[in-house]
């Protein structure tokens, strides 16, 4: 697949139930090339519900392709849809502009982890939640369904089991007081709770004040390459509580000359983007992140770091710089689409880095060991080169030549 090919979209029918919606998708997004099981339980409940009351919201977080939202405003809601991956807000939003008939204000996507102000609390007859993979993420995600319904407004969230549904049924329930398991199919599991007072169970408020707003950081200090660096992180960052490894071991390899530009491919919290605008002195230094959460960390670290080269923008693979280069591309490329390995997403990241790269430019990619990106690598490059070999991880990468 190539470059060109990650980035074309295509947009077709998903049917459910009687109804049939128009779906976008690309090779990056949830569930791209197959049916997302959990997605397609809370689409098939709300296909069978009764049409609201005019003018009634519905939330939807962790959006993924749009499906649910498609569903929802095919009922007769006004959705509000969430998600903190780029491209799949990206899709959420090409599916519900492909909807027959729909008109202005009919809908609003948003490349973000949570609503916060961008809902009011108590407007939304009905939430939707695809069960996120982290523990705080499912929190987060739970309260924040709570504070935006309606007394008597209803809340799915669904998810596979080992994806964390059976602890998501048993949160659902003690912050809305109950909660039923409504279908299970192919290991996943669709619960559905009311809201029936203002206020959750007074045993879970602890669990409702981790639904941070998007002003809450945490700070995380790390080492690396002999440099102390601050991080600004929240839950559902990668690797948000501590240094990842193989960030770590690229950090100490990668080597920045005075003057040199860098892009910083899949920034997180920004860790290698400011080890490289240290190194570089002057050279300008862009940071990219599909996760909104990643460029808000990002932006965060850069600025107490004192890095006044820095620039963090939010983009799917190099979208945001598309008609820049530079001298360094630095990346610690994921490979995981939910719960599965997509090397889709990493030969993206390496076709590029390549057209991102000026003549004489270097990459820098740190892996899993046992990934194959040697042969996606020689495929742009023409060459591929070893920094590192180690137990678990590998540097590797290659000199564009023309």
């Amino acid at each position: 697949m190539s470059s060109s090919a990650y980035q074309t979209w295509q947009i077709g029918p998903a049917h459910v139930g009687d109804r049939s919606v128009p779906v976008a998708s690309k090779p990056g997004v949830m569930a791209h090339g197959s049916i997302d099981t959990p997605a397609m339980m809370m689409a098939e409940w709300i296909s069978a519900m009764d049409t609201p009351a005019a003018g009634a919201r519905s939330l939807h977080l962790a959006s993924g392709n749009g499906l649910v939202p498609a569903v929802a405003m095919a009922v007769g809601f006004a959705p509000d849809a969430f998600d903190r991956y780029k491209a799949n807000a990206e899709s959420t939003r090409r599916s519900l502009a492909a909807a027959p008939g729909v008109v202005a204000g009919a809908y609003a996507v948003h490349h973000e982890v949570l609503a916060n102000d961008l809902v009011p609390a108590t407007s939304c007859a009905l939430a939707t939640i695809r069960i996120p993979t982290d523990k705080h993420g499912v929190q987060q995600a739970v309260a924040e369904a709570f504070r935006a319904l309606v007394v008597g407004g209803v809340c799915l969230i669904a998810g596979a089991n080992d994806e964390g549904a059976k602890p998501a049924a048993k949160l659902l329930a003690q912050v809305f007081g109950h909660a039923r398991l409504d279908a299970q199919h192919s290991s996943c599991r669709l619960l559905v709770a009311t809201k029936l007072a203002e206020a959750p169970g007074r045993r879970v408020e602890h669990l409702v004040a981790v639904a941070r707003p998007a002003s809450a950081f945490t700070k995380c200090q790390v080492t690396v390459a002999d440099d102390r660096i601050v991080l600004s992180t929240r839950p559902g960052v990668f690797s948000w509580e501590h240094l990842d490894e193989a960030s770590g071991i690229l950090g100490d390899i990668m080597r920045i000359a005075p003057g040199e530009s860098v892009l910083d491919l899949g920034c997180g919290s920004g860790v290698l983007g400011v080890l490289a605008a240290r190194q570089s002195r002057t050279g300008r230094v862009v940071l990219l992140d599909a996760d909104a959460d990643a460029v808000r960390c990002a932006r965060r670290t850069a600025t107490a770091a004192g890095c006044r080269n820095v620039e963090v923008r939010a983009s799917d693979v190099t979208d945001a710089v598309a008609d820049e280069a530079f001298d360094v591309v630095v990346s610690n490329p994921p490979f995981h689409l939910g719960k599965g390995t997509d090397l889709a997403i990493p030969r993206a990241f390496i076709e590029q880095a390549y057209a991102r790269l000026l003549p004489g430019g270097r990459l820098y990619l740190v892996a899993n060991r046992t990934l194959p990106y040697e042969s996606l690598i020689d495929e742009c490059f023409g060459e591929v080169r070893t920094a590192h070999d180690g137990r678990r991880f590998k540097v590797i990468g290659a000199v564009r030549r023309v």
